[in-house]
């Protein structure tokens, strides 16, 4: 890979762009402004949710960039009380009205599970996939994917849909990278994405990120995406400067060695966000 416009192959024979752009919190502040200038700095790959309230802007900047739909990959997610066969078509809609558009090129369930005490998830989960799977044949989602599944949640989508997803977002960074979850949707042609890709700016100060940063002359970031995308995982950074925007894009001019792949694979557990999708299992409430 060359540039962020190479792009990965899906198992449905679409194609997704290597480094996409999220949007999460992108709400706070001036938000349009940001997003446009995401779009000048390059960005054509964005990632939204309804939570995140960042639909109504992107879909404006991306009105204002003059840019024709086709050379946008939109994804967005319904989030946990847009879960089940009505709902999600409901949430569908809404999205691609805040958007300005007809379609989406993947939509995802943002978690597995909208509470910890939710006993039936694995039928709201299959009712949620459904709905998905009818909205896919009317043209209105390209693919099919998921946010925060792991293996034993994808498994009940694998034996039970129609249609496989395309790919799955997790937290992952070094010092997080979900090493089960990752081999489980690389088995099964799931196409691992990454959500908070520099460990939400937790990690970028640790000894070994600054070491290999120095070794290859590159921010601690970059250092951080480039070893995201040469496990094939996609990153997906977010940053309200310009400057940075271009720097998360220029991941090409270096390579991670082997044995520095490896050094970084198998730092120390840092950066958790706390968040798990099993929400009885984490220190804090998901959001």
């Amino acid at each position: 890979m060359e540039s962020i416009y190479d792009c990965f192959k899906l198992n449905n024979d679409m194609k997704i762009p290597c480094v996409g752009f999220g949007t999460y919190k992108a709400a706070e502040g001036n938000n349009v402004e940001v997003l446009k200038t995401a779009i000048e700095a390059g960005y054509r790959y964005f990632d939204t949710a309804s939570f995140y309230q960042t639909e109504d802007f992107l879909g404006q900047a991306i009105r204002e960039s003059n840019l024709p739909r086709e050379d946008f990959f939109l994804v967005s997610k319904m989030w946990k009380d847009e879960m089940g066969y009505q709902q999600t078509k409901d949430a569908l809609e809404k999205s691609l009205r805040r958007l300005g558009t007809d379609y989406l090129d993947i939509y995802l369930i943002h978690w597995p599970r909208p509470s910890a005490d939710c006993e039936n998830w694995k039928e709201l989960d299959l009712e949620t996939w459904r709905a998905m799977e009818e909205l896919q044949k009317e043209g209105k989602i390209r693919g099919l994917g998921l946010s925060n599944f792991l293996p034993h949640h994808i498994k009940n989508i694998l034996e039970n849909g129609t249609v496989k997803p395309v790919v799955n977002q997790l937290e992952l960074h070094p010092g997080y990278m979900q090493q089960a979850a990752v081999q489980y949707c690389k088995e099964h042609g799931i196409q691992m994405q990454a959500w908070s890709p520099i460990g939400r700016r937790r990690i970028l100060e640790d000894g070994l990120i600054l070491e290999l940063a120095g070794k290859y002359q590159v921010s601690p970031a970059q250092l951080c995406l480039r070893f995201l995308l040469q496990n094939d995982i996609i990153p997906l950074p977010k940053s309200s400067s310009m400057e940075r925007m271009k720097q998360n894009m220029d991941l090409f001019h270096f390579e991670i060695s082997e044995e520095d792949v490896s050094r970084l694979a198998t730092m120390p557990q840092a950066g958790w966000s706390g968040e798990h999708p099993d929400p009885e299992l984490a220190q804090k409430n998901v959001v």
